[in-house]
This record gives structure tokens, sequence and C-alpha cells, in this order.
């Protein structure tokens, strides 16, 4: 792949990311999708986005897959 093209397609990922991460707070179910890890106790809280992990992989699994074609 010539390296234009591959910087390109790097930009536009970037690009997606920021935005996912610019608009995260107004997507509703993001973080609060079935097998997000959340625990509280009194002095302790963890937070592992297990779900939201997976469907975003899953995305960009696709979008690699359409480019690649």
């Amino acid at each position: 792949m010539p390296p234009g093209k591959t910087l390109i397609i790097l930009g536009l990922i970037l690009v997606a990311a920021g935005l996912l991460l610019h608009f995260s707070g107004r997507i509703p179910f993001l973080g609060r999708l079935p097998g997000d890890i959340h625990i509280e106790k009194e002095n302790f809280s963890f937070y592992f986005p297990l779900g939201s992990c997976l469907l975003f992989s899953l995305v960009l699994s696709l979008l690699f897959w359409l480019f690649k074609r």
C-alpha cells in the first residue's frame, strides 16, 4: 500500500476516534452496554467497558475489512 493512502486512512481513523471521544457523552448507550463491568464499593470504584470495547472492535474490524477490499 502506498504511503499516501496509508496516511489518509490513518488520518480518517484518527478523526473518527476524535469525534467518538468528543460526542461520547451524547451517545446514550455507550458505556452502559450489557457486559460493561461496573463495581462500586465504599471507597472503591471499578469500571471496565467490556461490551463497549467489543462493539468498538467489531466496528473497527468491519471498517478495516472494507478498506482492504
